[in-house]
């Protein structure tokens, strides 16, 4: 049975947190691929084009042979994370699903559409706010809550902390940084700090 990872998310623009952070994942687990899912647009904000935001992961991703992209989220309104695992699993059969996220992410969990049912269909791989002894404790304590809040409603949930390097970055610094015109230069991959910059991304002109 294979073991893959999801990573979903807007990645607008994609950056090196994102690529430290899956391949932490790839590793720390004995991953044979991490997924990455781009959104569709989300609803509550402006992001560039899924189009413009597929094609930046693409580049930033094309020399790691354990990194794929998949659109399965391309044609959707609404976007449910059970329904992108449901679609996966259909393409990639006899597989031992992984989720990555972030802590924040995760402890919204028990909210999700079907969350329950999508929480014990895959083991979950969680970013640590911020990484250090201290902050690894407090991390483990929050998961360890969200784990107890479905263990409530009879569900079980596997899951796992990254132990990430530090990497201050965000995409809304990224996409700051461009409209004021400052230098992204050894934020983001080269090949998406050119394209961001060929297609005017990010920028108020």
């Amino acid at each position: 049975m294979q073991r893959l990872a999801i990573f979903g998310g807007t990645f607008d623009p994609i950056h090196w947190g994102h690529l430290v952070l899956a391949q932490t994942a790839l590793h720390q687990v004995s991953l044979e691929q991490v997924i990455w899912v781009p959104s569709q647009n989300p609803p509550h904000k402006q992001a560039a084009l899924f189009e413009h935001r597929v094609e930046m992961v693409q580049r930033a991703i094309a020399d790691n042979p354990g990194f794929t992209v998949s659109l399965v989220e391309k044609s959707r309104g609404a976007s449910y994370a059970i329904n992108t695992l449901i679609n996966l699993s259909a393409e990639y059969p006899n597989t031992h699903w992984y989720w990555i996220v972030g802590l924040d992410t995760f402890q919204t969990l028990p909210r999700w559409y079907r969350g329950q049912e999508l929480a014990q269909l895959c083991d979950w791989l969680i970013a640590p706010r911020l990484p250090g002894g201290e902050n690894i404790a407090q991390s483990e304590l929050i998961c360890k809550e969200v784990e107890q809040k479905l263990t409530q409603q009879t569900v079980s949930i596997q899951w796992h902390l990254l132990n990430i390097p530090l990497v201050g970055l965000s995409s809304s610094l990224i996409r700051n940084l461009c409209r004021d015109g400052q230098s992204i230069r050894y934020l983001v991959p080269e090949s998406v700090r050119l394209y961001i910059e060929n297609h005017n991304l990010y920028t108020n002109g």
